[in-house]
């Protein structure tokens, strides 16, 4: 059995070799899409992150049983094209929870706190040069007591509000599916989750649903001190609409680990904000701990082995 990884960089500095257990393994740093259609010819099992898997890649991997992909969403895997071919696809769900949960609480704390501002006090000096013991300019509120509004009710969004509320923080969400299947906590309207939350949080797949969710008339109705966080997807939120709220003193701030096109372009309108800090970014790591992502590579193995034992093959070359 040959395995290959088109974009292994994408795992970072986790060890790869379990894959090498299973069968001959090639990975990539990365592929182009040109690149991927000479690299699948004579694979079995293709490993992936980002690359994506479309028809014409199919046809040119004639020996391919599995897709394995290194996420829980398969958005860039032509499902149809795969099924169609008899390809099993394999996704990897629940490996990030937690670092995801703590990149959401990292935002909300260092929004709500001002960590960056206090942090540069200190650094430069006029913290030294303060006649008093503490540097008291820039003010801060606590999250005990405040409202904060989840978008998207999954496991992630259950996890969050678990922490949320071991912050005494109340807690509403808004279901993204309609379905409202959560009863722990009390399901409201967006507009209403909008207007009443004193932090948004985004925690929703990208669907027609969800993408352009949030725009400008959805900004509009949150509170001129609310904060926005969104470790979801890029393409739920606006992100022009975002920056000429955040500028304009529409929301207080926002926390974004995802973006509409990753990289981040240098010419986004989220580069060029007029008060870059009332915005905090993180480079789409919420998901990538070295626990998540160790337990990344655990599990897609298991999707090997355990998609080739359904398939009555051995998973030994």
């Amino acid at each position: 059995m040959k395995l290959v990884f088109l974009d292994a960089d994408t795992m970072g500095d986790v060890s790869l070799a379990a894959f090498a257990e299973l069968g001959e393994f090639v990975s990539y740093p990365n592929s182009t899409p040109s690149e991927a259609l000479e690299r699948v010819s004579d694979c079995n099992v293709l490993l992936l992150n980002k690359v994506k898997v479309t028809a014409e890649l199919l046809d040119r991997a004639p020996h391919l049983r599995l897709v394995c992909v290194a996420a829980t969403g398969v958005n860039n895997i032509d499902l149809q094209a795969c099924a169609a071919r008899g390809v099993i696809v394999r996704n990897v769900a629940g490996y990030s929870t937690e670092s995801v949960v703590q990149t959401t609480f990292m935002h909300i704390l260092s929004l709500a706190g001002h960590a960056p501002y206090y942090d540069a006090r200190v650094k430069d000096g006029s913290y030294s040069r303060s006649e008093i013991f503490s540097i008291l300019s820039n003010s801060f509120h606590e999250i005990d007591g405040q409202r904060i509004g989840i978008i998207g009710m999954g496991a992630i969004g259950g996890r969050v509000a678990a922490v949320a509320r071991a912050f005494g923080m109340e807690v509403v969400y808004y279901s993204t599916s309609g379905t409202s299947h959560c009863t722990e906590y009390p399901s409201l309207a967006l507009d209403e989750l909008l207007r009443t939350s004193d932090i948004v949080s985004i925690h929703a797949p990208l669907n027609e649903r969800t993408r352009g969710l949030i725009g400008s008339r959805e900004l509009a109705l949150m509170k001129p001190s609310a904060f926005l966080v969104n470790v979801g997807r890029g393409y739920i939120v606006d992100e022009a609409a975002l920056a000429e709220a955040v500028d304009g003193g529409v929301i207080a701030g926002a926390g974004l680990d995802v973006f509409a096109v990753e990289p981040l372009p240098a010419d986004s309108p989220l580069m060029h904000v007029k008060h870059p800090e009332r915005f905090h970014f993180s480079p789409h790591i919420a998901w990538a701990s070295i626990e998540a992502r160790n337990r990344l590579v655990q599990r897609m193995v298991r999707n090997v082995r355990e998609s080739y034992r359904e398939d009555n093959q051995s998973c030994r070359p």
